[in-house]
């Protein structure tokens, strides 16, 4: 399977292994993936992304490459970066939008498996001596983790308007101005092909891959639903009492005040959910009905 790896890496001019992720060539791919290149990267994604759900199940266990939730969020990352360098065009941009909803869904799962608290998590854990009481350690977890929910939202908005990725500056970039002036008088010519800037052979087709109404709506739920096990992790793990913070167990909204990161919690997404219907202030609890923001006062015990 490794030799397959590596050429599929090779194919899209990436090394998911570097020291910081995976490291791309200057300039996005715009043409399309072939057949070929289509098969081995969907093994390669399949294989990467079975081997982090088994490490994230046998995460108690020393053979696990993802004991801790900052291993698993590394390399979810990686694997988040590979599939953002998928073009975007049509149709290799519906293999995108598949797998990182994938990521998205398994990603938002695994995360309350892991504990907060403890130096180790997962069922043989439970009941063990092993309480982490070093109150910086708890909140650079929870900033890795609202690091990686920001690397997801920035990842997501680029996907949803069909852009290509720039890994140089970390955020989508349009499709038509990496091609420059030229492709502009393209747009409105269904029947036109875009030339690829690197080889000048006109084989790009012009349309792009967006998620369907389907796709939005399978993410928009993952989200919200996402966010709410989060905030209830965060209040099973009593991450308050084992810092000393006093107050109510179930105090989510004051817990998070207390380390300073209510707001990156209340902006969790903000950027896909404006995009999906302008509603990127909307949690969980609105869909009881009525807009609670996490730093609404009425929030504090909104967990039970």
């Amino acid at each position: 399977m490794t030799s397959n790896l590596n050429d599929v890496e090779s194919a899209m001019d990436v090394d998911s292994n570097g020291p910081d992720g995976p490291t791309e060539s200057s300039k996005p791919r715009l043409r399309p993936l072939t057949q070929r290149e289509e098969q081995r990267l969907i093994a390669y994604l399949d294989e990467r992304m079975l081997q982090l759900t088994r490490n994230h199940m046998k995460r108690s266990e020393h053979s696990s490459t993802t004991q801790t939730l900052t291993a698993y969020l590394e390399e979810a990352r990686r694997i988040m970066a590979l599939i953002l360098q998928i073009p975007a065009v049509y149709p290799s941009g519906t293999i995108r939008i598949a797998y990182l909803l994938r990521l998205t869904g398994d990603a938002l799962g695994a995360t309350p498996g892991y504990s907060l608290t403890r130096q180790f998590s997962g069922p043989l854990a439970e009941g063990a001596a092993n309480i982490v009481v070093d109150p910086q350690r708890i909140k650079a977890n929870l900033v890795d983790l609202l690091d990686f929910l920001d690397d997801l939202d920035q990842a997501w908005l680029a996907v949803l308007e069909g852009q290509a990725w720039d890994p140089t500056s970390s955020e989508g970039v349009d499709v038509f101005q990496l091609l420059g002036p030229l492709v502009h008088s393209l747009q409105d010519n269904q029947d036109a092909s875009i030339p690829d800037p690197q080889t000048n052979k006109s084989d790009i087709p012009p349309k792009l891959s967006k998620p369907s109404q389907t796709d939005k709506t399978r993410l928009r739920s993952l989200l919200l639903g996402g966010e709410a096990t989060l905030e209830e992790w965060i209040v099973n793990e009593k991450v308050d009492k084992v810092m000393g913070m006093g107050g109510t167990e179930d105090d989510i909204t004051g817990l998070l005040d207390k380390l300073g990161l209510l707001d990156e919690f209340d902006n969790i997404f903000t950027r896909t959910m404006d995009h999906l219907g302008g509603f990127g202030d909307i949690k969980q609890s609105d869909l009881m009905g009525g807009e609670t923001p996490m730093s609404d006062p009425s929030t504090s015990k909104m967990l039970k």
